[in-house]
């Protein structure tokens, strides 16, 4: 947490003031990677400028544990009983496409979307990994992995604001850790790891046990910043700093930072739109459904990130698997939806590209438990904005969902959708690696139908 002075000569934990100032798993001085540190990484990284003076996002929206395809974007109606499950398909404002019956607000707005039915290349592993790299941990472990999309970006793009992270990551903690994993920044090292406002263990943004959710109290938070501020500048020590220093602790004591954080600041129509996702239900050792995150999502892309990832809910349905979809995704269409309407109506649909998809789908065959367990063989996910061709959908399983049986769409395909959409070009861009070898970011062009 961000460790504020109490007025004697040592912090609240004990901590001397000399030692550092700590502001969640970012401090200054001694102890670990500091955020002057990474910005002084950052500042002597080389950077590739803007091609325009748009400023391209991502949102990234992983439903972690493998959301049942054939439940949500990919309808099976006329297989057997035991296939096919409980919902109907619904008719969307595109002819001739059909959703889940759980999702009628996103249906309304399908020709703003794209659907990809035939994704292949997901492994049965229950972790982030793929969605934000579309690499295995695996590869290139021996230099410390591959970057996510999140840190690659900011790597290449550099800061829009520089009090603004380029990459956010917003992911409640979980029991399971792989599925609050926001994105790593691989061989990049920590300098371009992703910004994580709250969570235990990821608590930078949290100033005397004000939490993300008690941001509403603006004048709280203020004060509260107003105090550090000033108690440093009256011992000095923000004279001590190098400029490094200073730049981090305006970052993370930003105006633009924490107004982006403050949902207080949103009309409160627009909080009503997205919803909060409550009563958390099926979370287990997984993410709750927090519908604000999207909301927070597109208002710190407007501040100035760039990527944004989050974890959404807990789709590993082996058991329960309908309840658990009527629950997590009527949720989901209502904070989707609302994204869609809230990116459109500040000009910023054609700049932000929003994906929500999970690890890898789930068996065409309902269990005892009336679950769905894991499938690997096909993956599906739903894609909005980013200047994409939208209204239509990519690919086709078989008739029991079993495979792609039409246009089998690789992970790095959709990888490379993403940075293209960056404007990224995923065929000569490369990153060197610590050994000075080039390193591409994917191995796969993007997805042609969207480009």
């Amino acid at each position: 947490m961000l460790t504020i002075f109490c007025g004697s000569r040592r912090f609240c934990d004990g901590v001397s003031r000399r030692d550092f100032l700590t502001i969640g798993g970012l401090s200054f001085g001694i102890g670990g990677m500091s955020m002057s540190s990474i910005l002084r990484a950052q500042e002597l990284a080389p950077s590739q400028p803007e091609r325009s003076n748009k400023h391209k996002g991502l949102i990234n929206v992983f439903l972690a544990g493998g959301p049942p395809h054939q439940d949500m974007w990919d309808i099976k109606s006329e297989a057997p009983s035991e296939i096919r499950g409980e919902f109907l398909p619904i008719a969307t404002n595109v002819a001739g496409i059909q959703i889940g019956e759980v999702f009628p607000q996103i249906a309304a707005r399908m020709d703003k979307a794209a659907i990809i039915r035939s994704i292949v290349g997901c492994k049965d592993r229950h972790e982030s990994f793929q969605c934000f790299t579309g690499w295995l941990p695996t590869d290139l472990n021996t230099v410390g992995g591959r970057p996510s999309i999140g840190s690659a970006v900011a790597k290449i793009r550099g800061p829009v604001d520089p009090s603004v992270p380029s990459y956010g990551g917003l992911a409640n903690p979980t029991q399971h850790r792989p599925w609050s994993d926001p994105g790593n920044p691989g061989f990049l090292g920590a300098a371009y790891a992703p910004f994580k406002p709250d969570g235990p263990g990821m608590e930078n943004m949290t100033l005397q046990g004000i939490t993300l959710e008690r941001l509403k109290n603006r004048r709280e938070v203020l004060s509260a910043i107003d105090t550090m501020r000033r108690d440093l500048d009256v011992t000095g020590a923000m004279e001590g700093m190098d400029a490094f220093g200073q730049k981090a602790l305006d970052v993370l004591t930003s105006s633009k930072l924490l107004d982006a954080l403050d949902l207080s600041k949103e009309d409160p129509e627009t909080l009503a739109r997205y919803g909060d996702g409550k009563p958390y239900k099926y979370q287990y050792d997984g993410a709750p459904t927090c519908n604000d995150h999207l909301l927070l999502a597109r208002r710190l892309i407007e501040a100035g990130a760039r990527v944004v990832s989050l974890s959404y809910g807990r789709w590993d349905s082996h058991g329960q698997n309908f309840d658990l979809v009527r629950d997590h995704g009527g949720k989901l269409d209502q904070c989707l939806s609302a994204l869609i309407d809230d990116l459109e109506q500040r000009d910023m649909l054609d700049d932000v590209t929003v994906i929500v998809w999970g690890e890898f789908g789930r068996t065409p065959k309902i269990n005892a438990n009336a679950g769905r367990d894991h499938w690997s063989q096909v993956n599906s996910a739903l894609l909005v904005g980013g200047g994409m061709r939208t209204g239509q959908v990519i690919g086709e399983t078989n008739r029991l969902g079993e495979y792609a049986a039409e246009r089998p769409v690789d992970v790095q395909e959709v990888i490379a959708t993403l940075y293209h959409n960056m404007g990224i070009d995923v065929a000569s861009m490369t990153l060197e690696d610590p050994t000075g070898r080039p390193q591409f970011l994917v191995d796969q062009p993007p997805v042609a139908e969207l480009i």
